[in-house]
């Protein structure tokens, strides 16, 4: 049995989410803000059957909530109102929960059976948070909502009361909570792809359908702080690791309770050290009392004193020094565990409690279950799904590919586990780290998509199964996948991608970036790829619909001479060796047409992608205009801070050939000096730009037009991205702003 896929409705930014999940690890990723939390939040809150507050809605479906309400106060008549919840359903958060049951494990979900001609498959079912009764709630809300307004009538009509409509009403501490629940619903297993509308006569099931069937496990974002989804006494209780392993001792491992054959020599050892102990503390003890005595005490009817030791085997594991990391074989050399760092300490923390819900599932040691008196072994739930929120925090990189590559074995290590199929285990990790993602199988990743709002609604996440994009074998798949392999994944979690097509790119566009404030606040990934190859990330690009300049050359060569290297003219025929023109962004290869194309014609029409390709550059020579096509990111460079090259001194290798030909009598003497030391098989541009950095303050450098135009684009595109991601609050959501 295992969880195919997940279908989230109106909680919070996830207005209509599905969520494909994986037989084994799924890894939520996405930029900040994407919606990843959120979809944990709702896992945790339907799972677990917890109550709901007006900020857990969408925003945007308040508008209409609001509406049922103004209704409600403006018809006297209760009998004219339609009371029902289909009135309510499309606005209220839902989880759809669709599982694939196989025909031997039909036993298990009798209780779900949606037809009786059921014989296996999908199965689903919806956890949907609403009104217990809608009567009822009618009836409360109005009754609170008529004496605020007499009350505001007898004041001077400013006076704002409680409640002043529909939300302010269910915004109050505990009203939310006390008249809404999570009700329990089949769905139609035929219509599995479509998103399904229940009709007045729906008939809710038990709320608890799960129970028995799925096994749930979280570990939350901050192990050891404040945070509204921690487990109940998990805070107090997982500080440290000596009280996980108390804990793990006491429920599985513990002697003394329900003992057996096994545990009667710990037990006898504990006894004798008892007495021992026990004697020693009289002995001890004997001077003490004997003063009190002397003072009649405890007095002649009442009890004598009498020393006792409690000696409780699990209270051996509750300070920090009961658990100590060995340094040295051959000395007695250990250190308590807070003298270890966090990140071990945590590393440790989060598998040991990987092992230990493994062993609560399988109910190891202490807490097996009896045989019943009809001969029933103990009762297993089929499947475990366990949530992770962020373990990264406080591990460094390596032990984060550590952990990510032993989690899921570790679920699975047990006699009725490993590769058996009659219990199933699925992982659920959200992340931000690139050094997981890049462990993880591609195909398992689902990236969070923030989409734009549309028609003054408020901006929303849809989630992108990557296992549409890497799960097929061609040359395409096979090349993203090897090329993300070397670069940790960035691209996943940034606000906007940067294509660049060399190594001088790669080291000189971050400086550029400086120059434009707002892209230096935002998180880009800059990955270098080449004008060659950066076509072959196109479906990925445009799956991910991330925003992306693409900066790269115009590389002319001369089709009538075997595409030999051009410098770059107008009106010879000459076309463009870039892949990424001619095959993607703009899909044109004339030179001629590519120099003449306007700022929008190099934007692809349905998706937020740019290229940036060198363009005509205007000199002044003998009072005339002299217009210079480069060829490269470096001679543009040179070309465009030609002052500033001439002025630097003690350069070698490609810059000191640079520097030469920026001293050339006129610019199109220097353009075919730079254009002939470009296009030389050793032109060694990495150490072009690094001798550059070394020698010439890089802020002091003149933006090639080419990639400042690409930049102020990609600014323009993050600004109104950032425009549309305000924090908008609920206050202002309520208030129609």
């Amino acid at each position: 049995m295992k969880i195919d896929f997940v279908h989230i409705l109106n909680f919070r930014k996830l207005k209509s989410c599905r969520i494909d999940l994986t037989n084994k690890e799924t890894i939520f990723v996405g930029a900040n803000n994407s919606g990843k939390t959120s979809a944990m939040d709702a896992l945790i809150t339907f799972f677990r059957s917890r109550s709901l507050t007006t900020r857990d809605f969408t925003l945007s479906n308040w508008r209409d909530i609001k509406k049922i309400g103004e209704n409600w106060e403006t018809e006297t008549d209760p009998n004219i109102l339609d009371l029902n919840i289909v009135q309510w359903a499309p606005y209220l958060p839902s989880l759809d929960i669709w599982l694939n049951v196989e025909p031997a494990e039909i036993h298990y979900v009798s209780h779900l059976i949606p037809t009786l001609d059921w014989s296996g498959g999908p199965l689903g079912v919806r956890l949907r948070y609403e009104p217990k009764d809608v009567k009822i709630l009618y009836k409360n809300y109005i009754e609170e909502w008529s004496n605020s307004r007499a009350l505001t009538a007898k004041g001077n009509g400013k006076l704002k009361i409680w409640p002043k409509d529909i939300w302010d009403y269910l915004d109050r501490d505990t009203v939310m909570s006390s008249q809404f629940t999570i009700k329990a619903y089949l769905l139609d297993p035929s219509n599995i792809n479509g998103e399904q509308q229940l009709g007045p006569d729906a008939q809710a099931i038990e709320a608890s359908a799960f129970n028995g069937l799925i096994r749930i496990d979280i570990i939350n974002a901050q192990r050891g702080f404040s945070d509204v989804n921690t487990e109940s006494g998990e805070i107090s209780s997982n500080r440290n690791l000596s009280t996980q392993f108390r804990a793990y001792y006491d429920k599985h491992l513990n002697p003394v309770l329900k003992p057996t054959e096994t545990d009667l020599n710990a037990i006898e050892s504990i006894e004798a050290t008892k007495q021992l102990f026990d004697k020693n503390l009289r002995k001890s003890f004997e001077a003490s009392l004997s003063e009190l005595e002397e003072l009649n005490i405890p007095g002649f009817d009442n009890p004598a004193i009498v020393l006792s030791s409690q000696l409780r085997t699990a209270e051996m594991l509750n300070h920090n020094s009961a658990l100590l990391f060995k340094l040295d074989d051959n000395h007695e050399l250990s250190l308590p565990e807070n003298y270890n760092g966090l990140g071990y300490q945590n590393l440790i923390s989060i598998i040991f409690k990987l092992i230990r819900f493994r062993d609560d599932w399988m109910q190891v040691g202490k807490v097996a279950k009896q045989m019943d008196l009809n001969g029933n072994g103990p009762g297993f739930e089929p499947l475990h799904l366990v949530l992770i929120e962020e373990p990264e925090a406080h591990l460094h990189a390596q032990v984060q590919q550590i952990f990510i590559r032993k989690a899921y074995d570790k679920l699975r290590n047990h006699a009725n586990l490993k590769e058996k199929k009659d219990f199933s285990t699925q992982l659920v990790i959200s992340t931000h780290s690139n050094h997981i993602a890049h462990e993880i199988d591609f195909a398992a990743l689902r990236y969070f998509k923030r989409q734009k709002g549309k028609n003054g609604e408020i901006n929303t996440s849809t989630v992108v199964n990557l296992s549409e994009t890497f799960g097929t074998v061609d040359d395409t798949t096979r090349f993203a996948i090897r090329y993300l392999k070397t670069t940790h994944c960035d691209l996943f979690f940034a606000d906007a991608v940067i294509l660049v097509e060399g190594p001088a790119e790669k080291m000189l566009v971050p400086f550029f970036l400086k120059k434009h404030p707002c892209l230096g606040a935002c998180y880009i990934s800059i990955l270098e790829i080449g004008g060659s190859h950066a076509h072959r990330l196109k479906p990925l690009i445009e799956k991910l619909g991330i925003i992306t300049l693409i900066i790269t050359d115009i590389d002319t060569v001369d089709p009538g001479s075997n595409g030999q290297k051009q410098r770059t003219e107008k009106g010879k025929g000459f076309k463009s060796g870039n892949f990424t023109l001619g095959r993607w962004i703009p899909g044109k290869q004339e030179i001629d047409v590519l120099l003449e194309l306007s700022p929008l014609a190099k934007e692809h029409p349905e998706y937020p992608i740019r290229v940036a390709y060198q363009n005509a550059l205007t000199f002044k020579e003998a009072d005339k205009d002299v217009f210079i096509y480069p060829y490269t990111f470096e001679d543009s460079l040179v070309l465009e801070n030609v002052c500033l090259f001439k002025k630097i001194t003690k350069a070698s290798g490609l810059l000191a050939k640079m520097i030469n030909a920026a001293n050339e009598r006129t610019i199109n003497a220097a353009a075919e000096k730079m254009f002939k030391e470009i296009t030389k098989e050793n032109a060694m541009k990495a150490e072009f730009a690094l001798e550059l950095l070394f020698l010439q303050e890089p802020e002091r450098l003149k933006i090639p037009i080419y990639i400042n135009e690409g930049l102020m684009w990609l600014e323009n595109k993050l600004l109104a991205n950032k425009q549309g991601f305000n924090l908008i609050t609920v206050e202002d959501e309520h208030n129609g702003k």
